[in-house]
């Protein structure tokens, strides 16, 4: 007769957010396509209907990203009192690195540096703010605040207080700074080319990061789909109850976007797990895919990009066909780089497979 046992295991576990990767990889998707068509496509082909129709899902890329950022950052700290002192200094170390590789892709090159020189217009130009900057800062005081707040109401608080009121704060913050050095109103959002401002695109990032907070009890896959369905829908419901409000520190903007992004996790997390599979290589390279398209697509200091190379003269098949090459070739090399630095740090593979085997044998000890 066979005989039943605990099952063990070298393999790592699967750990990650069913849904998670495939809503990172859709937004990175989306992100790739958007700026290259942006780039590329002609007057006439930016003109048709559908792709209009796309350019107003478009909206929603950037909040989504933001939103599955923060809900990451708290679903990885589990249910562990003490998992936010824990890995603080780790959390430290990728917002810097996050910050840097930000304002290292907006380097307009020594040569604009010298053009204009020590000036306000030099800093702000240098320091301009964009997505980034926004997740490495908010992740930076995020996890500040979690790991000095108490343990058993302080997660919450913070991440309430946070989510609701940097949308609130946002307009009076950007009438305040009006007057600072040129680097910290690109920060706020009150100087000009800032892309994506902390307030209160900030916002973004702690209503994820609630969002995980909430439903952290609810088992990822049907039962978090479901909820983040309702919750979005709630959202939404809600922001047609007051007038609308497109401007850029607008909190009735903030609450409809992380509405539309909820519904859009909740959607990828109840499809099938081949369609999210197909998704969820993109998601878990999407930093470095990110970092690797923007220089080509817009160029770097005084290397020129495909916007000024080519410009604006491809049609909607020419463009996609370059924007799916790119997205393909991106993350191959992400993949290759993620590779070499595991040969290049052997120490770190060997220890994840250590850990990987022994909480495996704890499981098995539990079975």
């Amino acid at each position: 007769m066979k005989r039943l046992g605990p099952s063990f295991t070298f393999e790592k576990q699967p750990t990650r957010h069913p849904g998670l990767d495939g809503a990172r990889g859709l937004a990175v998707l989306a992100m790739v396509m958007g700026h290259t068509l942006d780039a590329l496509l002609t007057p006439a082909a930016r003109a048709l209907p559908w792709v209009q129709h796309y350019w107003a899902f478009r909206g929603v890329t950037a909040p989504l990203f933001l939103l599955v950022s923060g809900w990451a950052v708290v679903a990885a700290l589990g249910t562990k009192p003490t998992a936010a002192r824990d890995t603080y200094g780790r959390r430290v170390r990728r917002a810097l690195l996050l910050i840097f590789l930000g304002y290292l892709l907006h380097w307009p090159g020594w040569g604009a540096v010298r053009d204009l020189g020590w000036t306000e217009r030099m800093l702000t130009h240098v320091f301009a703010f964009d997505a980034l900057q926004c997740i490495g800062f908010a992740l930076l005081l995020g996890s500040t605040l979690l790991a000095l707040a108490p343990v058993r109401w302080g997660r919450a608080g913070v991440l309430v207080a946070l989510a609701v009121g940097i949308p609130l704060a946002s307009a009076a913050l950007w009438r305040l700074g009006s007057g600072l050095p040129g680097p910290l109103q690109q920060f706020i959002g009150s100087a000009e080319g800032s892309r994506f401002p902390f307030f209160p695109w900030a916002g973004f990032f702690f209503a994820g990061a609630l969002a995980a907070h909430a439903l952290h009890l609810l088992r990822p896959g049907w039962p978090q789909g479901l909820a983040l369905l309702a919750l979005g829908a709630g959202l939404l419901a809600l922001t047609r109850t007051v007038p609308s409000d497109w401007s850029p520190t607008s909190p009735w903007m903030v609450a409809y976007r992380v509405g539309q992004g909820l519904m859009v996790l909740g959607a990828v997390s109840l499809a099938p797990r081949r369609l999210s599979g197909l998704l969820a290589p993109f998601g878990r390279l999407s930093l470095w895919v990110y970092v690797l398209h923007l220089p080509v697509v817009y160029g770097w200091a005084d290397i020129a990009g495909l916007a000024s190379r080519v410009g604006p003269t491809l049609s909607v098949p020419a463009a996609v066909g370059v924007g799916v090459a790119l997205l393909v070739t991106c993350s191959l090399v992400a993949k290759v780089g993620q590779w070499l630095s595991a040969q290049a740090r052997p120490w770190r593979a060997g220890s994840t497979t250590l850990a990987a085997s022994v909480g495996s044998a704890r499981v098995g000890t539990r079975v």
